[in-house]
């Protein structure tokens, strides 16, 4: 009765540290993945030199510039001298996606990202109710440079004004700043909980080898779990957005946001594998040499136990 009672607690410990183990892993990653600075333009820093992030930005930028210019140009009186807005859209968006293989993209595309980074990270954790907003004019003055350098026509009229570009509204950051904050505490507290739930069920177990092996399987199993939920969390993505034409540069910022979450996932998976097969392995190493230390029965005696 006492080891079935063991048994049926380390059974529930384990499955319940096993059931914390994605979640753990994906509060983790908001907490110490996307909310680090650091991490953040490492992981965003090499999708400066992807081809379909590159168009899409060269697509947004170059779009914005010729409404400004088709602006300035139906504003001004009409002169011999001035070019058609269909001659110079065409050097526009050459000149921008030209600007998109260059160094300064990449520092402005490092410096972009900062300051969005940033202005989210200080709204979910000052506490104010607010927009935010980001000041973009940095890029448009490096991408008005470029243009002028390489003589497109009136780019020296594009305006470098510090504009407010609103990325997220004052309820969508209240909604998320409950849900970063409970983040929080949950990247920490999860995967210490599991270890911990983990480690009482094996050490009550009255066969402790089979409880580490369904421990190993659980977590390979929530490993699985977590690299299902990205998939599926890019394909929600991508189906979400309006512009089809961006999907390949979303999917791609969504790979390189995830990556540390699918390496760890995968092993996860690698890892419960192993060491099931391990503790599998050693069982039955055990079971033989158990078996060999048997000793076999001695033929002379039986018959004197039989007459007994």
């Amino acid at each position: 009765m006492l080891t079935r009672l063991r048994n049926a607690l380390s059974a529930a410990l384990i499955a319940l540290s096993c059931l914390l183990v994605p979640f753990g892993a994906l509060a983790a990653w908001v907490t110490y993945g996307l909310a680090d600075t650091g991490r953040y333009l490492t992981a965003m820093a090499p999708l400066a030199a992807d081809p379909a992030v590159q168009g899409a930005v060269a697509d947004t930028v170059g779009a914005g510039i010729m409404r400004e210019i088709d602006h300035r140009m139906d504003a001004a009186p009409a002169s011999p001298t001035s070019p058609e807005p269909g001659t110079v859209r065409p050097f526009a968006q050459d000149a921008v996606r030209s600007f998109t293989r260059t160094d300064a993209f990449r520092t402005a595309w490092e410096a972009g990202n900062r300051v969005v980074h940033d202005a989210v990270l200080s709204a979910l954790q000052d506490g104010r109710e607010r927009a935010v907003t980001v000041d973009l004019a940095p890029v448009t003055a490096q991408i008005k440079r470029r243009l002028t350098r390489d003589h497109v026509p009136l780019a020296h009229h594009i305006p470098v004004e510090h504009t407010e570009v609103a990325l997220l509204p004052a309820h969508e950051v209240h909604r998320l700043r409950k849900g970063y904050e409970a983040l929080e505490v949950a990247g920490f507290w999860l995967p210490v909980s599991a270890a911990v739930l983990a480690s009482a069920g094996i050490a009550i177990a009255a066969c402790r080898r089979r409880a580490v092996t369904a421990t190993a399987l659980g977590a390979a199993l929530g490993g699985a779990f977590l690299l299902l939920a990205v998939a599926i969390g890019r394909r929600l993505t991508l189906a979400d957005l309006p512009d089809p034409a961006h999907r390949p540069a979303a999917g791609a910022v969504y790979d390189a946001l995830t990556a540390t979450l699918r390496d760890v996932s995968w092993l996860l998976i690698a890892l419960g594998l192993t060491v099931a097969l391990i503790c599998r392995l050693t069982g039955l190493l055990a079971r033989r040499r158990r078996a060999g230390a048997t000793p076999a029965a001695d033929p002379a005696q039986e018959p004197s136990r039989a007459r007994a």
